[in-house]
């Protein structure tokens, strides 16, 4: 009869519904859980995936002008991450709780300098891989400066930086989460581990084989650390006649 549909004879239960491409969120943590290795915990509501700290490594919390200082001590596959004005240096696990001791023993404990290191219990909200985020180039000290390059030195190379691409500040309990901007790899982590050969790490802690020494990181960026607050304290007119 002209009009009627004609019979479905296939059984529909054996025809598979179509694939649903991989949330955001699960590529990252696929990417770190799979390529590399680091245990990543979800993160908070409108965030994608935190990496946690003091496992696979410990991370080095600075001025991004101090951290740029200590590129030198490290090796050309040493993990880095720039969040704005802010450097993330990646940094051997079991680190964090070394660090009071050496900058004491460098005499820079009694300073107040704005170097935090995370290791156990900490958080951070983990860049994107670097096929689908912004990876980070330092520029020539002659090169073009200014705030549209982000921090000075630093200019984003690659694609454009992607939504929630977010990075938060150590998530500690009883704090509360705030989004701080987008997070980038200066120089992404390599698959395969071998990025834990590459992290600054102390002789007492099993380090050598090539390995970047961290005393001397240390002492390069509590250096920068200080200079910079003297100059910041020098540009108000009060403190500096």
């Amino acid at each position: 009869m002209a009009g009627t549909r004609p019979a479905v004879t296939a059984d529909l239960a054996t025809i598979p519904l179509p694939r649903r491409p991989l949330d955001p969120s699960d590529q990252v943590r696929q990417w770190y859980e799979n390529e590399l290795g680091w245990p990543v915990v979800p993160g908070p509501p409108g965030l994608p995936v935190c990496l946690r700290a003091g496992v696979r490594f410990d991370v080095l919390d600075v001025p991004a002008e101090a951290g740029r200082a200590a590129l030198r001590h490290l090796r050309h596959d040493s993990p880095v991450a720039v969040h704005g004005d802010r450097m993330r240096l990646l940094v051997a696990a079991g680190s964090a709780p070394e660090v009071p001791g050496v900058l004491d023993w460098l005499e820079w404990g009694t300073l107040p300098l704005d170097l935090t290191a995370l290791g156990e219990g900490d958080l951070v909200q983990a860049p994107l891989p670097p096929d689908r985020g912004t990876v980070m180039a330092v520029r020539p000290p002659d090169g073009p400066q200014g705030a549209a390059h982000g921090p000075r030195g630093l200019v984003p190379h690659g694609v454009g930086r992607p939504p929630g691409c977010g990075v938060v500040r150590p998530l500690r309990p009883g704090r509360p989460d705030a989004v701080q901007g987008a997070a980038v790899w200066l120089r992404p982590p390599e698959p395969g581990g071998e990025a834990d050969a590459s992290l600054p790490t102390l002789s007492a802690l099993g380090g050598g084989g090539g390995a970047p020494d961290l005393v001397r990181v240390l002492d390069t960026v509590a250096t920068h650390c200080h200079r910079l607050r003297l100059r910041r304290g020098c540009a108000r007119p009060s403190t500096c006649p």
